[in-house]
């Protein structure tokens, strides 16, 4: 397990109510980092997270906002900032597949223009939205943005065409992002392969099992596997920049 004494550092973490950003928060939070946990508007889930962590001890903190509509990504992450008094880092996690079965790439029909938007404007736009606006404090405090990809954008078909679409632009755009904000921050990004979330536990036993068993490690990811990645970019690897680190136990291989 990484260890690190993050006591002063200050996060925001996207789309952290549940599953892998709720990972995140919460590692980040017991290492002693001052967290954001951003949620959207009316989400109850949200502050009840925020509320047991701060029960735990955590320094956390409620960021509430929609990274897919403009103007409020941006106020969110302005506001969080103003709250933790500056940024190290930034974890953009907040995403959507926009549907719970997966939609051949055949199926062009169900690829409609409400569909493309929803997820291009969440998964992608939504998180340059958020390093946009955090840019000149993370380049303040010289510190580190993560992306969430999904091994959907770099090798294996997602749930649509359009998810993996948009995950495989987050790969580019870290980089690019790396450039264009290097060298006072550096941008990496993750891609887990399937994870046991909420959102995932759904799933047929079948579709599960069969992921254990592509696996090379034999089981699914947690969430806290991927925060431990996320948290390694997050305060490590002072030369490692531009990067995606594929995190799914060997799925893909």
């Amino acid at each position: 397990m990484l260890k690190a004494d993050l006591t002063g550092k200050r996060a925001l973490v996207t789309g952290s109510a549940s599953g892998i950003g709720f990972g995140c928060v919460t590692m980040l939070a017991s290492m002693g980092a001052t967290v954001a946990l951003n949620h959207l508007p009316g989400d109850e889930a949200g502050p009840k997270q925020v509320a047991a962590l701060q029960a735990q001890g955590y320094d956390v903190i409620a960021a509430p906002g929609n990274v897919s509509i403009p103007g409020d990504a941006e106020a969110m992450t302005e506001q969080a900032i103003i709250e933790l008094g500056g940024l190290d880092y930034l974890v953009n996690n907040a995403g959507t597949a926009g549907t719970q079965e997966p939609i051949p790439p055949s199926e062009l029909d169900e690829m409609t223009e409400e569909f493309w938007q929803l997820l291009l404007n969440t998964n992608l736009i939504g998180s340059f939205r958020c390093a946009k606006a955090a840019s000149p404090a993370l380049s303040t405090s010289k510190g580190a943005i993560v992306n969430i990809a999904s091994i959907a954008g770099v090798s294996t078909q997602g749930s649509s065409l359009v998810y993996s679409a948009s995950k495989a632009a987050i790969v580019s755009m870290t980089r690019s992002l790396a450039r264009g904000l290097g060298p006072n921050v550096r941008v990496n990004a993750v891609a887990p392969g399937q994870v046991a979330t909420p959102w995932t536990e759904t799933w047929s036993e079948e579709r599960k099992q069969s992921a254990r068993d592509q696996a090379v490690m034999k089981r699914r990811c947690t969430p806290e596997d991927i925060a431990e990645v996320v948290t390694f970019l997050c305060v490590s690897g002072s030369m490692v920049t531009g990067q995606t680190i594929i995190t799914d136990g060997g799925l893909t291989l």
